[in-house]
């Protein structure tokens, strides 16, 4: 590897409008040693992976507390995929039943964190399941 820190891609897709949460994984991220962009609220699926390929990012993190995981996250696996980048890590958080995690992992989704996950059981997660692209 060259030495990069992991780059991860905090983003808030769809309508919902709360992004106190995302912000402090944001800022949880970048102060365990991550190189942290975030996107700001209602980005599209599209416009996740897009920024995701021109920040060179080795994970995206979601976060959907609107109900509409089961449609915002397989479709960023999909963009992503069509854009070549299927080896990103997508995880995320949220209120998300746990019949639901079990279905987005089969579709991808690396990990799910749900309320009551601290910040260091984030970065520890992360520290261990993601590296930098080659």
């Amino acid at each position: 590897m060259d030495g990069r820190r992991i780059r991860i891609l905090v983003a808030k897709p769809g309508l919902d409008g709360h992004d106190r949460g995302a912000k402090i994984i944001a800022r949880a991220l970048r102060d365990g040693g991550f190189e942290v962009i975030y996107t700001g609220l209602h980005q599209t699926p599209e416009m996740i992976a897009e920024a995701a390929m021109q920040e060179d990012v080795d994970a995206v993190g979601l976060s959907v507390l609107s109900g509409a995981h089961m449609t915002l996250f397989p479709e960023v696996i999909r963009m992503l995929k069509e854009r070549g980048a299927a080896d990103v890590v997508v995880f995320g958080g949220g209120i998300i039943p746990e019949d639901d995690a079990r279905q987005l992992a089969t579709l991808g989704v690396k990990a799910i964190f749900t309320p009551g996950a601290t910040t260091e059981e984030i970065i520890k997660w992360v520290r261990d399941n993601v590296h930098p692209r080659a």
